[in-house]
């Protein structure tokens, strides 16, 4: 998820960003707003994954507010472990709400006072009350509203629904699934549990990041029947041994290529071929397709594997510096980096401001579903898509509406994760 067109690798880190940007990257509709200028000798340090560590970000935030923000990417995993351990390293948190889970008891950070949030009541509802549209059903796993909230400021512990105390403010996320290789497959790809195609035998893969590559291989065990679970987000010990049983067994008949943790990673299996069909990030489908190579983000119907990342502030910012981060932050959901966002194929927080920085055309395709009136562009301004191609899973509605479930951190994790290694290692 971390790089697409000249973006950033996941694990690499990223320069200090403090670089004035003069202009908008991409096709930036609407007028820029208006922000303070008296930060330029304000800096906050961020780190979180390559996914939305973005240097220009960075550099239009400089452009926009006078804040410097200096940016590092670290895999998930190691998000957590700095969260936690090194607290006094960071001013803001890039993190996954399936981390804050783990990272919240530990007082290292503060929650958001919502009413100094501008943007909040504009805020997709997902993130709020786990539903979509009010007849929506809350998908299974780490739903970000069962961690969103606190009741009071020092709380260590999730409060039931919402509050004026928000842990983190959402910024990016998007819907999950399998990506083929529609020219080597050789069949109509439906279900989860086609990745277990014995044609497919030597050409699979799944991530291997515990947390997230678990609910892949849940989706997949639950579709052919192997497991039926009471809750996937939330397994039992049983349930965890059986998911990891079939997995080792499946690893050692040779149906797997290869357990990808890199966007990259994932990218060159696909372009190479030696994968046909694996889990894959919709952005990481784009950038096989932005090489020639026919790939496609396949709808499956048992729905999709969902994630959100979020800001989040670290505890020992007040004064100016928390200042400052909250001005970051409303300036985050102004638009301008929700449009950088959805044109790579992730969805914005905030939907309504980043449409004012589209196109029609670019929200008709990346949004809505509609066919491509003319050439999609990347932020960087090369061809993503083709006039007349309808985006895979089509509207954000259809895909946001299908989540099966949420990337998760289980009662039994730390039990979770040592099976899941020894899966890797078998």
């Amino acid at each position: 998820m971390a790089k697409l067109n000249g973006g950033v690798g996941r694990r690499k880190i990223l320069k200090g960003a403090g670089v004035m940007a003069g202009a908008a990257l991409g096709s930036t509709v609407g007028a820029p707003m208006i922000w303070a200028q008296n930060n330029k000798n304000i800096v906050l340090r961020q780190f979180g994954t390559g996914v939305s560590n973005l240097n220009e970000v960075a550099e239009k935030c400089k452009a926009d507010t006078g804040l410097t923000i200096q940016m590092t990417a670290l895999d998930s995993d190691a998000c957590v472990q700095r969260a936690v351990t090194q607290p006094n390293s960071y001013d803001i948190a890039d993190i996954e709400y399936w981390m804050i889970k783990k990272i919240w008891p530990s007082k290292v950070l503060q929650p958001f006072d919502t009413k100094k949030l501008t943007y909040y009541d504009k805020i997709v509802p997902l993130f709020k009350t786990g539903k979509l549209k009010p007849d929506s059903v809350i998908a299974q796993g780490t739903a970000p509203h069962t961690v969103g909230f606190v009741e009071k400021q020092d709380a260590t512990t999730f409060a039931k629904g919402e509050t004026q105390w928000f842990t983190m403010v959402p910024t990016i996320y998007n819907a999950d699934t399998l990506g083929i290789r529609p020219d080597l497959v050789g069949r109509e790809i439906s279900s989860w549990k086609d990745i277990l195609d014995p044609k497919f035998k030597g050409k699979t893969s799944i991530l291997n990041i515990p947390s997230i590559g678990i609910m892949d291989a849940a989706m997949i065990c639950e579709s052919a029947g192997i497991v039926k679970y009471g809750d996937k987000g939330n397994m039992t010990k049983a349930e965890i041994d059986k998911t990891i049983e079939f997995l080792i067994k499946t690893k050692k008949d040779g149906q797997f290529r290869a357990f990808w943790k890199t966007f990259d990673e994932s990218v060159n299996l696909m372009t190479s071929g030696e994968v046909i069909i694996q889990s894959m990030w919709s952005p990481a489908v784009a950038a096989v397709r932005s090489k020639g190579v026919a790939c496609k983000y396949q709808p499956l119907k048992e729905g999709y594997r969902s994630w959100g990342d979020g800001l989040a502030i670290a505890a020992h910012l007040k004064g100016p510096q928390l200042d400052a981060a909250y001005e970051y932050i409303n300036w985050y959901l102004s638009g301008w980096t929700g449009a950088f966002l959805n044109r790579q194929g992730y969805y914005s927080a905030v939907l309504d401001t980043a449409k004012k920085f589209m196109s029609e055309d670019e929200w008709g395709f990346w949004m809505e579903g509609k066919p491509a009136k003319g050439d999609i562009m990347s932020p960087q301004g090369k061809v993503m898509e083709k006039a007349g191609t309808v985006r895979d899973g089509g509207s954000f509605d259809a895909r946001m509406g299908a989540v099966a479930c949420w990337n998760a951190v289980m009662d039994e994790d730390r039990y979770m994760v040592q099976k899941w290694n020894s899966f890797i290692a078998a």
